[in-house]
């Protein structure tokens, strides 16, 4: 079976599995890596291409390798088919979670359940912020980048303005070797019918996010608020935790520092991407259409960025200062992660 003969049908019922059956992100990204590369779909050469390219732009990477698959096996639909079928799983029962959390939440043994998860949460945090530094702190100029970030959002300072700065410095000061690529292939080049297919996707993303800033409403706040994270935060779950944890706790108060903590703790026990914690959050503030807001905003805007980058991936790669700026953005998330923990803890 050729990539452009592949079912929806079967891009669907791929990922739904994958999306209810692997939890954690490295076993994750690998389920999604083995369901195409079992079934002949891709390459190896192709998925690690798929790899490379989701760390280049904002976006939770499990989510938009899941994108990348979908849309180089049928374009736009096959995205649409592989992100939504990925998610459903996770979506819905964080759904059951979420209405069993706020409707029976004072039930004696309850808050003594999620006690427990909350601390299983700081320690996986602290755990992951390890791991992350290990990875993204290996030069002195990253580490200065890390504790720039935790000090800037101690001291409240805007948390997009901080990504951007990150993102500038490691574009300037941490410029890998000249000549020194990121992996990847040759791009064909995209025909007229799959950039108008991004193009009506982005203008649907673009108009939900309008509509959330004109409605007034704190569902549309919250709304605004997962589109801006949704399109700045680099990496996966754990990195983009303290991004929302600046709006959602500190800014806005919608939720407690404990109800963020037990979102968290549902956002691990259950498959699928991390980030379905975003429905946790929706629905304590709107109920299900609030959930389904939050996590179509969360998820959305990188969704878009992974099939336009699909088509120019081969242009970019060899930018330097791209790969620099993914330096800088990466070593700000050690330091911001890190100052999540300490107020968690």
């Amino acid at each position: 079976m050729t990539p452009q003969k592949v079912p929806l049908s079967s891009i669907a019922a791929a990922y739904l599995r994958v999306g209810a059956t692997a939890f954690g992100g490295p076993v994750m990204i690998g389920q999604i890596k083995k369901a195409a590369r079992k079934r002949e779909w891709l390459t190896d050469k192709e998925l690690s291409d798929g790899l490379s390219l989701v760390q280049l732009y904002p976006g939770p990477i499990g989510i938009d390798l899941v994108a990348y698959v979908g849309y180089k096996l049928r374009g736009v639909p096959g995205a649409i088919a592989a992100c939504t079928f990925f998610v459903v799983p996770s979506f819905l029962l964080m759904l059951f979670l979420s209405w069993l959390y706020f409707e029976f939440g004072d039930i004696s043994w309850v808050p003594t359940l999620f006690l427990g998860l909350e601390a299983l949460v700081v320690g996986l945090l602290v755990q992951f912020t390890a791991d992350l530094g290990k990875q993204n702190l290996r030069s002195l100029k990253q580490g200065a980048i890390a504790a720039l970030s935790f000090a800037a959002l101690l001291y409240r300072l805007n948390s997009v303005a901080i990504v951007l700065a990150s993102l500038a410095l490691g574009a300037l000061f941490l410029r890998p070797p000249e000549g020194k690529e990121h992996g990847g292939g040759e791009v064909e080049p995209a025909g007229l019918k799959r950039w108008l297919g991004i193009a009506a996707v982005g203008t649907i993303v673009v108009a939900a996010t309008v509509l959330c800033w004109l409605s007034g409403t704190v569902a549309g706040a919250m709304g605004l608020s997962f589109f801006k994270i949704g399109s700045v935060a680099f990496g996966n779950g754990s990195t983009i935790l303290p991004l929302i944890s600046v709006d959602v706790v500190e800014t806005n108060k919608w939720l407690t520092p404990s109800q963020f903590a037990d979102g968290i703790a549902m956002g691990q026990i259950t498959p699928g991407p991390f980030l379905i914690t975003a429905a946790f959050i929706g629905y304590k503030l709107a109920g299900v259409f609030g959930a389904a807001l939050a996590t179509f905003a969360i998820f959305s805007p990188s969704f878009v960025m992974t099939m336009a980058f699909t088509e120019v991936f081969a242009k970019v790669k060899h930018l330097e200062p791209v790969k620099g700026a993914l330096l800088g953005v990466m070593a700000s998330f050690v330091g911001l992660l890190a100052l999540m923990v300490f107020q968690m803890g």
